[in-house]
């Protein structure tokens, strides 16, 4: 949250650029963020049986928004467990199958996915995430989700 709610309220996309607690202020306008396994695993590293256990969870959150047309998955485990589960809810991604990197991009079905590596520490402390990688991903999905830009 230190990285990605600073690139959100850059964005126009957050009413904040911190959010501690609940009750702190802290809206998204037209973002919602889901977590695509929802336990922090030894060494942060799912194992496949985690990821499928949490599926149903992300699967039942994509069937609840409607208005869904860009997911940015964060991370190689995002956009995995993106493609499974837009293949589970009847969307299968292309053959070949797309290769995660940071602003990669893809159209399944009605979804367009932009990809970014995951704001964690490792990678935002090492320079491999910077503020204007992630606020570059952060536009195309708003032009692709026809909001306006230029917030930023």
């Amino acid at each position: 949250g230190d990285f990605l709610w600073p690139a959100l309220h850059a964005a126009g996309l957050a009413s904040q650029p911190v959010g501690r607690r609940a009750d702190d202020g802290l809206e998204l306008k037209g973002v919602r963020v889901v977590a695509a396994v929802r336990c922090a695993p030894p060494a942060n590293k799912p194992t496949p049986e985690e990821q499928a256990t949490c599926r149903p969870w992300l699967v039942r959150e994509l069937e609840l928004l409607a208005d869904l047309r860009v997911i940015v998955p964060l991370g190689a485990i995002g956009w995995e467990a993106s493609l499974r589960t837009l293949a589970e809810v009847g969307h299968p991604g292309p053959t070949p199958k797309p290769r995660f990197g940071h602003g990669s991009e893809v159209q399944i079905g009605p979804y367009s996915l932009v990809g970014s590596y995951h704001p964690s520490q490792q990678n935002t402390f090492t320079g491999r995430l910077t503020a204007p990688m992630l606020g570059a991903v952060l536009d195309r999905a708003k032009t692709l989700a026809g909001l306006a830009t230029g917030s930023r």
